[in-house]
């Protein structure tokens, strides 16, 4: 990345880039808002040992703005953030990093609310929290929802009936193989799921334990992690690593769906082209995965699990919605669901447009008399 980095916030569209830095604690934080149309930015914070200072920043734009499509295309009434905190998750953290962290977020006003990611915890959101109110994912002692990981299955689960019914007719899965790469928190409840609807399912992980355990407790085929890709199925589920939608893995697929809780499935733009091409009906990652910050989401207004699996039950729709823009514009589904989510954004943002230029016409038409 070029560090012009106004010419790269103007080029995005980027809102705003904060630095945090505390001496005492060894803070070093990039906050990026990229939009709030439709509201606050939530995201979440990660920590890492960046290779250089730009590699952070590029990380934090990048997956702000990532949030933002994200929200929107879930239907929330949020807009898209992200934290980077610069650092070994396993040995620089300490108390008075995250509080100082916390006043920086205080800082904001409610512009921007974080959560959990990579290499942060919740009882880092708990020590956020001891300094703002504008943190999700805190224990649920404070009102929290708790392990996001089986809500976001359920909403994978929903997404995939959802394509099944696109590409076989029907959205029953009873009777349909599916392969699930990666056997983690969220593909085991997954394949709970799966399991009780009557699904076949083919598993693999570099752990060998959860491949285990899946056998044991699904009946699941054990398969090598080179081997899941070619394997004889009808969905794909990528629930691991991202860029698993590759040149060398395209070829060997026999799936029908690809409809997983992997994060950044294509590896490039163009193997989403090659797959629509190949007729493969595939839910993209982001909108399928939503329900974890659906969740999270759901504790802005008082947590309610009742009322948070409603929404996330919804994810059905939202991904018939995109199979629907795909075919209405003939284009592929990564690209659909990016358009459903600028063309709510571009709604929001028009509706407020309007309705400040009609104040302001009102309020000279008042000074005229």
């Amino acid at each position: 990345m070029n560090m012009e980095i106004f010419k790269y916030l103007e080029k995005y569209d980027y809102e705003q880039v904060v630095f945090c830095q505390d001496k005492q604690s060894g803070l070093k934080a990039i906050i990026a808002i990229h939009d709030t149309t439709l509201g606050p930015a939530l995201g979440g914070t990660r920590m890492w040992t960046y290779a250089s200072e730009e590699a952070a920043i590029e990380d934090a734009l990048r997956l702000a703005k990532g949030m933002t499509y994200k929200n929107a295309a879930a239907g929330l009434n949020l807009g898209g953030g992200k934290t980077v905190i610069i650092g070994d998750p396993r040995k620089d953290k300490n108390e008075a990093m995250f509080r100082a962290f916390g006043r920086y977020i205080q800082g904001l006003n409610g512009r921007y609310i974080t959560a959990e990611d990579v290499g942060t915890t919740v009882a880092d959101m708990d020590l956020i929290h001891e300094e703002t109110d504008y943190v999700t994912g805190i224990s649920p002692a404070f009102g929290s929802s708790g392990n996001p990981s089986p809500v976001t299955a359920f909403g994978v689960y929903r997404g995939m009936k959802a394509a099944a019914k696109e590409a076989f007719g029907t959205d029953s899965l009873e009777g349909r193989v599916v392969a699930v790469q990666g056997v983690g928190n969220v593909a085991y409840t997954l394949c709970e799921y799966l399991h009780k609807e009557g699904a076949q399912l083919i598993v693999t992980d570099i752990n060998r334990e959860a491949v285990n355990r899946a056998v044991e407790a699904f009946g699941a085929l054990a398969v090598d992690p080179d081997e899941i890709y070619g394997v004889e199925c009808d969905i794909y589920a990528p629930c691991a690593l991202g860029a698993t939608i590759n040149d060398e893995t395209i070829p060997q697929l026999k799936a029908r769906v690809i409809a997983g809780s992997a994060n950044n499935q294509l590896k490039d733009t163009r193997h989403g082209d090659i797959i629509h091409e190949m007729g493969i009906v595939y839910a993209p990652d982001y909108v399928i995965n939503a329900g974890g910050v659906i969740n999270v989401a759901d504790e802005l207004y008082g947590y309610n699990q009742e009322r948070a699996m409603k929404k996330v039950e919804q994810l059905y729709t939202t991904i018939e919605k995109v199979i629907e823009i795909s075919k209405r514009d003939g284009i592929p589904t990564y690209v659909a669901a990016d358009r459903m989510a600028e063309e709510r954004i571009a709604r929001i943002r028009n509706s407020r447009s309007q309705f400040l230029q009609n104040g302001h016409h009102i309020l000279s038409h008042r000074i005229s008399r």
